[in-house]
């Protein structure tokens, strides 16, 4: 039997689990928690004469104070396209533009808005989980495949179904902490 299939199959397995692991802080950072981060807007699309751009491409960010995002750009001919841009988001934030910056207060967020984001984040949570476990399905089905074309003796899937269970173990108790993160920044007034 060719080690190597095996190992390049469980080394695929875990560059997908970290890629559900980095969907699941993406899916996180655009919570918004009451404090000013630039990750709730940088993704936001601006039409920049003509043509669409993520707004992190045409504009810089800075937090001066935990609740004040200023959006600085760099060509200011683009402060109206992006203002209208953070407008139609439908953020909850109300931009101020000075003619050089564009300012975003972030309100504290009510008790009953905070739940509302905490059972969001832990549904975001719950995907995450279920996309490794359907990694780890994906790589169980692959293992059996090798059992059965390549003749994998029954030790060997043993042991490589044990390092699934520890890789998927490890990646959802990454979730959970991510998750408890998020929850205490969330519940934080």
């Amino acid at each position: 039997m060719d080690t190597e299939l095996v190992e390049l199959m469980l080394e695929e397995t875990r560059e997908k689990m970290a890629r559900a692991i980095e969907h699941v802080k993406h899916e996180f950072a655009s919570v918004r928690t009451g404090r000013a981060n630039a990750a709730l807007v940088e993704n936001l699309t601006v039409d920049y004469y003509g043509s669409e751009a993520p707004l992190k491409q045409l504009a810089g960010f800075s937090v001066p104070e935990s609740r004040l995002l200023v959006v600085s750009p760099y060509d200011k001919g683009s402060l109206g396209a992006i203002e209208k841009a953070i407008s139609n988001a439908d953020l909850g934030l109300v931009p101020s533009n000075d003619g050089n910056v564009i300012r975003l207060s972030f309100p504290a967020l009510t008790e009953e808005r905070r739940r509302d984001f905490v059972k969001l984040v832990k549904q975001k949570a719950e995907e995450g989980k279920v996309a490794v476990r359907g990694v780890r399905r994906h790589a169980r089905q692959e293992i059996d495949a090798l059992e059965k074309d390549h003749g994998l003796p029954k030790d060997e899937v043993e042991r490589l179904e044990k390092v699934l269970d520890k890789m998927t173990q490890d990646e959802v108790a990454t979730i959970d902490g991510l998750l408890s993160h998020k929850e205490q920044e969330l519940l934080e007034v």
